[in-house]
């Protein structure tokens, strides 16, 4: 059971969490869970104050199932104002939010929704640079998964089947992102990535010119031991196995268009390969630069000139095509996205060369 209800539409703002006490968050035996309201609470919901949630609780907020009489495998969840109230594993737990704490509903109604390709079990999507996939840290309003609930989940031709994400991209890429329409499809799909048997292309804008026209990159890659950035990867000896395969698609002065084919799904895996071959991705304020840029980026202190060494404001990378089967007929289907206005923009205009470390 997670925090939020299963399918809850993201369009609209959360108006309750669910939880689940569970014998293994202890690492006691099933029957020696005797846990208080509020300190269970306490633990899942940390970002509040124990007074805080004993306020909750004493305001008729919090909900705990019990037996329904004359079944015994029936429950219903009935208000449960005492803190000291004790919960056994297997109980359940909702928080209603009150009006005034939930966070206020995005802009986002799906009209500005790019789809690529849709049939009955999926959604093929173009996400634009910036916008990220998923609420998460200081992006809560307006992600894509919030675009395609308001067009799918809302109003009264909203579909019932639940949606899923099948990939993600990073926040600065930009490109093809597929959903999945109910459990089966995405189940069918995500093997279908697991197995490898997706195809994936990307297009790069590198610094530099490469010397030969293509090639495959195959170091291991592992979590950067050297760096301040936590999710900082690194070519890695003992790292986990790696391969993408690249060609030149253009070259400029200063600058390439490469195509990447990654046969494996490492976290920034097309930006370490790029930048250990000593072609980082235009933009890339993590890779191929003083890693500052990236630490004063999340802080919000990049100015012009900062973006002008860069050469773009964002990573110059984008999810081209994806190739998959239908889960229903096994067809094969492709999905295409062209390069999007500001990489090819950076392509034809006047390019500076870019500082690199």
């Amino acid at each position: 059971m997670g925090l939020f209800p299963k399918d809850r539409n993201l369009a609209e703002p959360a108006d309750r969490v669910e939880l689940e006490v569970r014998a293994s968050d202890y690492g006691r035996p099933v029957d020696e869970v005797h846990v208080r309201l509020d300190g269970f609470l306490r633990r899942h919901l940390h970002w509040r104050s124990r007074s805080s949630i004993q306020n909750l609780i004493r305001d008729g907020y919090v909900f705990v199932d019990v037996p329904v009489p004359d079944d015994e495998s029936a429950r219903e969840a009935v208000v449960e104002r005492r803190s000291s109230r004790k919960l056994r594993h297997g109980s359940r737990v909702v928080v209603v939010i009150p009006e005034e704490l939930r966070l206020p509903k995005g802009e986002a109604d799906g009209s500005d929704l790019d789809i690529l390709y849709e049939d009955e079990e999926v959604l093929a999507v173009e996400k634009p640079a910036g916008m990220p996939v998923h609420p998460s840290g200081r992006h809560v309003a307006d992600t894509l998964i919030q675009q395609v609930h308001a067009r799918y989940r809302s109003g009264n031709d909203g579909l019932k089947l639940p949606i899923r994400l099948c990939h993600r991209l990073d926040l600065e890429t930009s490109g093809v992102l597929l959903v999945a329409k109910g459990d089966r499809c995405h189940a069918h799909l995500m093997r279908q990535f697991e197995d490898r048997k997706v195809e994936k292309e990307y297009l790069a804008i590198v610094c530099g010119s490469p010397e030969a026209d293509g090639g495959v990159i195959d170091f291991p890659l592992g979590q950067s031991r050297t760096s301040d950035v936590h999710l900082k990867i690194a070519v890695a000896p003992d790292g986990q196995p790696c391969k993408t395969e690249w060609r030149v698609v253009e070259r400029r002065e200063h600058c390439t268009l490469v195509s990447c084919s990654p046969h494996t799904g490492r976290q920034h895996q097309l930006r370490v390969h790029l930048d250990a071959i000593g072609h980082p991705i235009v933009g890339d304020k993590l890779y191929g630069v003083d890693e500052s840029y990236f630490l004063r980026h999340a802080k919000g202190e990049l100015g012009p000139a900062d973006f002008a060494a860069l050469g773009m404001e964002r990573h110059a990378l984008h999810n081209h095509r994806l190739v998959f089967r239908s889960p229903e007929t096994g067809e094969r289907r492709e999905v295409t996205s062209p390069l999007p206005a500001d990489m090819r923009a950076y392509l034809d205009g006047p390019q500076l060369s870019r500082v690199v470390h």
